[in-house]
């Protein structure tokens, strides 16, 4: 049964508000509760038509699953489908992994203009630009491996902000201190993304994405579909559709980092060019989407993570917090790429 909640959350942030004028077998999840909801000037959410579109979608996924959150950021009011279910992020944890880095710099222990550098043993495995211009470049800032890491989903970039900090267990403990506890960050990606496909640990001569498949293939097909399925099993770099919803109602009600660095976060989200075809494409016209996505690619066969989190802001300046996880897909991308659009037209249509 769906779960239909009170929250108590701001009309908009200060920071959203820069922002705009600067620029089935699964259980379905929204029952009313005791609760009043909060007074709201904006439509409710249609439920019976979530519900109703939301259990289409997720009978279309099978034999994957389909997570989804949705919120109204005024009235609190929220959505989901298998909300408490665990699912992998891949490059979603760039998000929390940013938010954590930007608190780092409101505190005064890092500055944006600092210079890291790039050796050989911080190299990471594709996607990163990072690493396929190394060793020609070796110094970026703060600033712009946060912008890489980010918009472009740089896995050299998130894993040497990752180590400037101190870590996933730094991570992991900033999460805990925002009660952030179902969004994991465990692992570099030069861990995560090897033994997601069974092979051995990284190395610098498999920098570029010609290098990491020929490594990548000297695995026996079966030895690397057994570490997909253990990867969806792995409770570790996960989150869940109801936590990602709340990420973003903090980060929209300044609860995350500064005023100044919540603005920062939702510009480079904006400025995303990936994924135009996924949930955006569903979205009203004329809205504004600051996302964050993340996908584990296909092999053999098997999608495990394809996903996509972030604000979008209608013309009307109404806000909402979307979260859309699809886990153990075997469907081709451009399939996969369709139903997080009719995802995002679904939630389109509950608006009011």
């Amino acid at each position: 049964m769906t779960r239909l909640q009170s929250v108590s959350a701001p009309n908009a942030s200060l920071a959203r508000r820069d922002l705009l004028i600067g620029g089935a077998s699964l259980a379905l999840a929204a029952c009313g509760d005791s609760q009043p909801m909060t007074a709201s000037r904006t439509p409710a959410l249609k439920m019976d038509r979530l519900n109703r579109e939301m259990g289409v979608l997720a009978q279309r996924a099978l034999p994957a699953i389909l997570g989804v959150g949705l919120m109204n950021l005024e009235s609190g009011q929220h959505f989901t489908l298998a909300g408490d279910r665990r699912f992998p992020m891949q490059s979603v944890m760039k998000l929390p992994l940013a938010a954590a880095v930007l608190g780092e710099v409101d505190d005064g222990r890092l500055s944006l203009a600092e210079t890291l550098l790039l050796t050989a043993k911080e190299l990471s495995p594709p996607w990163s630009p990072i690493a396929d211009a190394w060793p020609a470049r070796s110094t970026y800032t703060v600033e712009t491996l946060l912008r890489a890491a980010l918009a472009d989903s740089d896995n050299t970039a998130a894993d040497l902000l990752m180590r400037r900090i101190g870590g996933p267990g730094v991570v992991s403990a900033w999460l805990q201190s925002k009660n952030l506890n179902d969004i994991h960050v465990d692992r570099y990606e030069r861990e995560l993304q090897p033994q997601v496909l069974g092979m051995a640990s990284f190395r610098a001569a498999w920098k570029g994405a010609a290098a990491f498949a020929a490594a990548r293939d000297t695995v026996p097909p079966a030895a690397r579909h057994a570490a997909a399925l253990a990867y969806l099993a792995d409770p570790r770099d996960s989150a869940t559709p109801e936590a990602m919803l709340t990420f973003m109602r903090k980060l929209d009600a300044g609860e995350l980092v500064t005023r100044a660095s919540t603005r920062r976060l939702l510009a480079i989200m904006s400025a995303s060019p990936r994924a135009a075809d996924w949930l955006n494409a569903g979205l009203p016209k004329g809205s504004t989407f600051a996302h964050k996505t993340g996908t584990s690619g296909t092999d053999p066969g098997l999608a495990g993570a394809y996903s996509d989190v972030g604000i979008f802001t209608l013309h009307d300046r109404r806000s909402y917090a979307a979260s859309v996880f699809l886990s153990g897909s075997s469907a081709p991308e451009a399939e996969r790429a369709a139903l997080l659009a009719d995802v995002g037209r679904a939630m389109s249509a509950s608006l009011g």
